[in-house]
């Protein structure tokens, strides 16, 4: 069985710390790390460390790509390049020392052209595996469709898809073409019903997704307020796990990784969903642009996350 992430708009995520963030003057940072990123980089390497095998398919270009390139070197994810004219966008994000609070700056990234928009789309035709994943958001001159064909391509194979994006790419994607699993934030939820939504509008909106026959199950990730799953025949809404934020990135791409990768070792669906709730809290246990631990979705997942450690037994005389 196999996953295929896709990222057409993936970023050199570089983080740091500092103790006070400031206008005009120059703010200091240290503790700097650099880490592949972007929606489909980062659904596969989650996947990865969580002991799956996944293929990802990256857009890249200029030094900022190679760069990117060899931030996966050694990941054990398989991945197939399309270069792009254009160089591949870097984000940046600051820790706030003194106030605990997150600066963030992404970039649009790259144009790209229709003919490299036909090279992403022949691997997804060539694409034989059990779930494609399209996360992230698209780069500049990219069709707002370009998603739905993708979709189209791989469910006419059997593939089972997940969307994770935003804006026009979320709703042209659910209307031209059915997937198997959508993971709207608030916000893009909001951004589909037209309108704020309360905890009941939430529901209701998700529900009315499956019934339009959008897309086999909606999980709507909540924050503090936890996640909801809802399906045909299921609505399961499940509180937050509480542990110590160090930090926000990442948790709802981890939160995904875990689920696919869940869903491809077999469990059904509401195992997948607790599964990747545990890893969206476990990657807030990490700084800057790190993902989740693996030994950290396990012990959340499990019930052990804060156990104390236990004394060795004393051996018998």
């Amino acid at each position: 069985m196999t996953i295929l992430a896709v990222a057409l708009n993936p970023s050199v995520d570089v983080s740091s710390d500092a103790g006070r963030v400031v206008s005009t003057r120059k703010v200091r940072t240290h503790n700097q790390r650099r880490h592949a990123g972007g929606g489909g980089v980062n659904v596969a390497r989650g996947v990865a460390m969580l002991g799956g095998h996944p293929q990802l398919l990256m857009m890249c270009g200029g030094e900022t790509g190679a760069l990117l390139i060899d931030a996966l070197a050694g990941t054990g994810i398989d991945v197939s390049t399309v270069r792009t004219a254009e160089p591949t966008r870097l984000a940046f994000m600051v820790y706030e020392e003194e106030t605990g609070l997150e600066y963030r700056f992404v970039p649009d990234g790259p144009a790209v052209t229709s003919e490299e928009i036909e090279a992403a789309m022949d691997v997804v035709r060539a694409f034989k595996g059990d779930f494609l994943v399209l996360s992230g958001s698209l780069p500049r001159e990219a069709p707002d469709y370009t998603y739905a064909r993708m979709a189209a391509v791989a469910a006419s194979a059997g593939v089972k898809v997940v969307l994770d994006t935003s804006g026009k790419a979320l709703v042209t994607t659910l209307k031209q073409t059915k997937v198997f699993l959508v993971k709207p934030s608030l916000s893009e939820l909001e951004t589909i019903a037209g309108k704020k939504l309360d905890e009941r509008g939430i529901a209701e909106t998700a529900r009315l997704i499956v019934e339009e026959g959008w897309a086999d199950y909606v999980t709507v990730t909540l924050g503090r307020s936890g996640a909801l799953l809802v399906g045909r025949d299921i609505s399961l809404r499940l509180p937050a796990i509480h542990v110590p934020v160090r930090s926000a990135v990442g948790a709802g791409d981890s939160f995904l990784a875990a689920l696919v990768w869940k869903l491809e070792e077999g469990a059904p669906i509401e195992e997948a969903f607790r599964f990747g709730l545990a890893a969206g809290a476990a990657a807030a246990l990490t700084p800057g642009t790190e993902l989740c631990r693996r030994e950290d979705v396990f012990a959340i997942y499990e019930g052990r996350f804060g156990e104390p450690e236990k004394e060795p037994e004393a051996l018998e005389q």
